[in-house]
């Protein structure tokens, strides 16, 4: 975040994460401001791309999203072409939440929400481990959230 944030900008984040379809009338009130100053600052904001997008959280279980499994994938070369092809054919997945690279034993790990353990399966055999260059897989399953947060501190 840029350093540039003072604590009225912060605000706006803070309460904008709370509530992403809060008014500039409502959002100007909760942070100290008259409403155009408000709406330049978060115009500023999302210009320098502090804010990226606005998005609707969805319960994944109402939708039929159930089982959220934590895959750890290793690649048999991690040079930039096998990666490269990895991240591109997994970004075609709609079921992968997440995926980061990372250090350590697994070279990505993954969040998916699918409906049931059988369609897990279909994307393990079917799909992920076609991809080339993949050699090893491991999966935890979640069994119930704990913390979740789509908020993030400012």
């Amino acid at each position: 975040m840029p350093s540039s944030l003072d604590s009225i900008d912060r605000r706006i984040l803070d309460e904008l994460q709370s509530d992403g379809r809060i008014t500039n009338q409502e959002l100007s009130e909760r942070v100290g401001l008259s409403p155009s100053p408000c709406l330049r600052r978060l115009k500023q904001l999302e210009g320098e791309g502090v804010i990226t997008r606005y998005v609707a959280l969805v319960d994944p279980e109402t939708v039929g999203l159930g089982v959220t499994a934590f895959v750890r994938v290793r690649l048999d070369q991690q040079d930039d072409r096998h990666l490269e092809a990895f991240e591109t054919a997994i970004m075609q997945f709609p079921e992968v939440m997440e995926c980061y690279l990372m250090t350590g034993e697994a070279d990505y790990q993954l969040r998916l929400l699918v409906p049931s353990l059988g369609t897990f399966e279909d994307f393990l055999r079917n799909r992920l481990t076609r991809i080339e260059g993949v050699s090893q897989v491991t999966t935890s399953f979640a069994l119930r959230p704990v913390v979740y947060r789509t908020k993030i501190p400012v």
